[in-house]
């Protein structure tokens, strides 16, 4: 098996920080493409205090929404997109997908959303920056190389069980003909296996999902009690068979190493903080 493993070690996947302005993942596999603005912001370079210090992009966590509002600006600033140009998904953990376009320019963050339910948007109006929200989810790019559309989703357990990636590379295909060929795709920082730690409920969802090598290569079972049998679950790669299941080569995907549970002092992670936590959020544009 061949996985375009991504490291924030200095190889393909580089935190950038530019003068004045808040740092972010940068994603360099989008890098040939001079269509494209992509990145993954970090917890660093905002204004927001406490258990949100400091680049907090989540209004339902509590802060102060004029403080998440001037972090958008921050890092709108960093990487040269307008707020006003933004659409940020509304997260429940579905796996449907939402065609947007320039009318949709600011909703869930300036302006209310006209949609609701929404894990994964897709575009192919340069100038449209989808948004997604993250504190250990999985960001998931996706770049039609050829018919210049993008699409971009957040994948939790329950979105990867439900297959969000492929419903993504689906809906590209009938809203702009997009070929799984075409295709190149980030699974961009999010929990690694090693610390999540899940259920038998969670991993009934998996097992047998992926023929029986794959599906051990996603679920480790641990040494459990009788009657709790626990698991750790390797979303990254969950999302990386669904996607070449989907048709995508395997050249064509990419996958971070970067964990963010374990680097709580770049990241907001959901099950580091136990909840008490901010969040950051992934964005991709056509220019």
């Amino acid at each position: 098996m061949t996985v375009n493993y991504l490291s924030g070690r200095g190889r393909t996947t580089d935190l950038v920080s530019m003068k004045g302005l808040a740092p972010y993942i940068s994603i360099r596999p989008f890098a040939e493409f001079e269509n494209i603005v992509s990145g993954f912001s970090t917890r660093l370079g905002g204004v927001s205090e406490g258990i949100y210090e400091s680049m907090n992009l989540a209004f339902n966590r509590g802060d102060d929404a004029e403080r998440v509002k001037k972090n958008y600006q921050i890092i709108g600033l960093s990487l040269g997109i307008r707020v006003s140009d933004m659409v940020y998904a509304h997260q429940t953990h579905t796996s449907n997908v939402m065609r947007v376009t320039r009318e949709h320019c600011g909703m869930g963050i300036i302006k209310e959303r006209s949609f609701s339910d929404m894990d994964a948007l897709i575009t192919d109006e340069p100038g449209v920056c989808l948004v997604t929200g993250h504190a250990d989810c999985l960001p998931l790019y996706f770049v039609d190389r050829k018919n210049k559309a993008i699409g971009l989703a957040h994948a939790g357990w329950r979105g990867t069980a439900k297959d969000i990636a492929g419903n993504v590379i689906r809906e590209m295909n009938v809203q702009f003909g997009t070929k799984p060929e075409d295709l190149v795709a980030f699974i961009g920082p999010g929990i690694c296996r090693d610390h999540y730690e899940v259920g038998e409920d969670v991993a009934s969802q998996f097992e047998g999902r992926y023929g029986e090598v794959k599906t051990a290569r996603v679920l480790r079972k641990l040494p459990s009690d009788p009657g709790e049998q626990k698991y750790l679950l390797n979303l990254h790669l969950a999302n990386y068979y669904n996607m070449t299941l989907a048709g995508m080569a395997m050249e064509d995907i990419y996958m971070s190493d970067v964990c963010t549970f374990c680097n709580p002092q770049l990241f907001f992670s959901h099950r580091y903080t136990m909840g008490q936590r901010g969040g950051m959020c992934a964005f991709l544009m056509l220019r």
